[in-house]
């Protein structure tokens, strides 16, 4: 992948096959977990809900009911 400027920043593409992979659409939020020895480790919203879903079935919390993950599930119409 090439690093290109963007405005005043810089992008990377993510090629097909990866956001497929990831199961990507325009506008999703990944989360850069750690970056080491040119490797960069991403996690997705959704795959961040599913481990904390998993957490919480191992230690047999459950949610209230109505409760959201995050303001923009929260305050949707």
């Amino acid at each position: 992948m090439q690093v290109s400027k963007w405005g005043n920043s810089l992008a990377v593409r993510l090629p097909k096959k990866l956001v497929e992979e990831l199961g990507l659409q325009q506008g999703d939020t990944l989360s850069i977990l750690a970056a080491r020895d040119h490797t960069i480790e991403v996690e997705t919203q959704l795959t961040r809900r599913k481990k904390a879903l998993k957490r919480m079935a191992e230690r047999e919390w459950t949610r209230p009911d109505g409760y959201r993950f995050d303001r923009e599930e929260a305050n949707e119409r």
